[in-house]
């Protein structure tokens, strides 16, 4: 399959996934802008969408400041002739920096947080099941010790990439299990793992401490030629609670990257937005579905135009 054909192949699928997502934003984004003149009442009810939207207050009051300031610098007089600007606007404030995705082709170990629920263990999955299919070595820390179903699951997904994984009976050590998973990813030259956590903000310092904990073991262990990334999974149906999420993960561990999913089952879709901008942590996967191949790289492009195209396409 050509670069242009899998590209589109994948922008159609994204497309579908999050049509829910498209078509509330795209009905009530079309209303607004449908309207005669641009006046405060226009802004208000911009400023209501872009909120029930998911994309956030801090978000939506930056977007309408630098609306506004367009609109008087270019002497615009049609909210229809707003739109535009605004999309161009939101884009601006999405990136996934050019090193995003250097853990896919070097030596690597991914540690995956988020509360359960998210789909954080399929995640995981998903990730050690894409890397297995482009040829690399994989290996599984399954660590969520706390949910007993956590390892059962993730053993369905790695039998299923054909990966080996590195648990131990629930409620033990997760410590002990990311020790025993670097010995072995050191041991067997492994070429990346991804390790799953247990999912549990119910106290702050507990989960701090676990943390804290998890990322010693690997400052110590891992090997010098080995990267590093710490990913939080998401459930973008929560909308500003996601966000709440990924500040509280955030402030407790270094996060280089955000997993989104669940994106087919929200009629809002602005959240990844409201990450972006605040937390400036990249968006570095969107989920639109049950399968491997439902997991995407996140392309700020595709994704604006997914989110606020024609609601018929």
């Amino acid at each position: 399959m050509s670069d242009e054909k899998e590209k589109s192949g994948f922008f159609q699928r994204l497309k579908n996934g999050m049509k829910k997502s498209r078509g509330g934003f795209v009905r009530n984004m079309n209303y607004v802008f449908g309207r005669n003149e641009i006046d405060e009442d226009f802004y208000d009810e911009l400023e209501e969408t872009l909120i029930m939207g998911d994309i956030g207050v801090m978000t939506t009051e930056q977007l309408l400041d630098e609306l506004r300031e367009i609109e008087k610098a270019e002497k615009i007089k049609t909210p229809a002739d707003l739109k535009d600007r605004l999309i161009a606007l939101i884009r601006e404030k999405m990136s996934v920096p050019k090193d995003s995705y250097y853990f896919e082709h070097n030596r690597a170990i991914v540690t995956v947080v988020g509360v359960n629920g998210t789909g954080k263990t399929t995640t995981v999955g998903k990730l050690a099941s894409i890397a297995r299919r482009s040829g690399r070595n994989v290996l599984i820390g399954a660590a969520d010790t706390f949910r007993a179903a956590a390892a059962d699951q993730l053993q369905i997904w790695a039998e299923r990439a054909g990966v080996t994984m590195i648990s131990s009976q629930g409620g033990s050590d997760p410590g002990a299990v990311v020790y025993d998973a670097v010995s072995a990813f050191k041991a067997r030259n492994v070429d990346i793992m991804f390790i799953d956590t247990a999912g549990r903000l119910q106290n702050k310092k507990n989960l701090m401490d676990e943390l804290g904990k998890l990322t010693r073991i690997l400052d110590r262990e891992q090997p010098a030629d080995t990267m590093r990334e710490t990913f939080v999974v998401l459930d973008a149906t929560t909308g500003q609670n996601a966000l709440e999420q990924a500040k509280i993960f955030s402030s407790v561990t270094p996060v280089t990257g955000i997993v989104l999913t669940k994106m087919d089952g929200t009629a809002k879709g602005g959240i990844a937005v409201a990450i972006e901008n605040e937390l400036h942590i990249p968006v570095k996967f969107i989920g639109v579905g049950e399968t491997v191949d439902d997991l995407f790289r996140f392309d700020p492009d595709e994704y604006v135009e997914a989110l606020f195209g024609n609601e018929e396409q």
